[in-house]
């Protein structure tokens, strides 16, 4: 398994220099201080004795640090780092294009740190994210009609059989079978209280979730085999509205999503994910209540169940279910971004919350 955390030794020398080029990819702790730092934090810079490294501020904040209060390690910037940018434009502009780690190289950018950074952004390694991608354009373009010769040799593929094996590999059904098919697209969205992955069937949104959240690979497996679809990377224009409303719920000027949403469950789940999208915006509901609403009077606990298994955060507002004493109970995206939320629909607007493990 590749590890997700550059040697020691570069890490040093990245924040040291304020090296912004890694943030994201590792985040620099201060034993002395207990704060948690972006490697490009302006504040002063520690004895490397007296520091450790985590993968993800999430690791960090479990480990008991604090969130830094002048670099703002939990907010998400909403670019890629400059090192990278290019290379992901290539392949959003050229799916079809091959690169390989010879080609890295010669662009300056070392196949480590690339394969590294698409495992923690993607979940994928960088090749196969790029296969994702190629095979995501040939999936689109056998859907619109187009010929299997044409689909094969604009596409970078070399023979008929290579591409019916890795077509078959991601779709389940060779490439023939497949001009009625249809995928999962997911994309990576950011967000002031972290990264999600989306996900989104020609139907509406199926997935919005933490990219941290534990449960990911669990729900991951659930969508595929519920809606029988591969997920691969891309966009459609249930994303793009989900992106642009999100953008909007975050400024606090968005109070109702209007983009289609699909969400499969049994009877039960779906009356109850049904059910939270009736809690008014900036209001909250006990699972006490909410069992009621759905005529489950003594269902709390089933409630609170379907509650946490709900595959879509924020726009299906499961934290807006809060314990009948008015504490907030459980979330699974974690407390605090539950108290976030739940601030910027109280017209607080909130900024990062100092201590996101209280």
């Amino acid at each position: 398994m590749i590890s997700l955390l550059p040697p020691v030794e570069e890490m040093i020398r990245a924040y040291q220099n304020g090296d912004e080029s890694y943030d994201g990819i590792f985040f620099v702790a201060v034993r002395t201080t207990g704060i948690v730092c972006r490697p490009s934090c302006p504040a002063r810079k520690p004895y490397p004795q007296n520091v450790e490294f985590f993968a993800t501020v999430r690791e960090a904040l479990f480990a008991g640090y604090r969130p830094c209060k002048r670099c703002h390690p939990l907010e998400i910037k909403g670019h890629l780092p400059e090192w990278v940018a290019p290379l992901v434009t290539e392949i959003e502009g050229n799916p079809s294009i091959r690169i390989q780690d010879g080609d890295l190289r010669a662009r300056g950018v070392d196949p480590t740190r690339v394969r590294r950074f698409f495992i923690k952004r993607y979940g994928m390694t960088f090749q196969a994210y790029c296969r994702a991608r190629r095979l995501g354009v040939a999936f689109e373009a056998i859907r619109e009609g187009a010929t299997l010769d044409h689909v094969i040799f604009e596409h970078g593929y070399e023979s008929y059989s290579g591409f019916r094996e890795a077509f078959k590999r991601m779709f389940g059904q060779a490439p023939g079978q497949s001009r009625e098919g249809q995928c999962i697209y997911t994309a990576w969205l950011e967000s002031p209280i972290g990264p999600l992955i989306a996900g989104s069937s020609d139907e509406g949104i199926c997935l919005l979730e933490f990219t941290d959240r534990r449960m990911l690979e669990t729900q991951f497996e659930t969508l595929q085999r519920i809606f029988k679809q591969a997920l691969i990377p891309g966009s459609n224009e249930h994303l793009t509205q989900l992106q642009e409303e999100l953008a909007a719920y975050f400024e606090g000027t968005l109070r109702q999503f209007t983009v289609p949403l699909v969400y499969p469950g049994t009877p039960f789940q779906q009356k109850v994910w049904s059910a939270l999208l009736e809690i008014p915006y900036g209001k909250t509901w006990s699972y006490e209540a909410l069992a009621n609403h759905i005529g489950a009077e003594k269902g709390q606990r089933a409630v609170g169940h379907a509650n946490g298994l709900n595959r879509i955060s924020i726009v299906i507002p499961c934290h807006r279910v809060v314990n009948k004493d008015g504490k907030l109970g459980g979330y699974g995206g974690g407390l605090w971004r539950k108290q976030w939320l739940l601030a910027l629909e109280n017209g607080q607007h909130p900024a990062v919350i100092d201590d996101p493990t209280q």
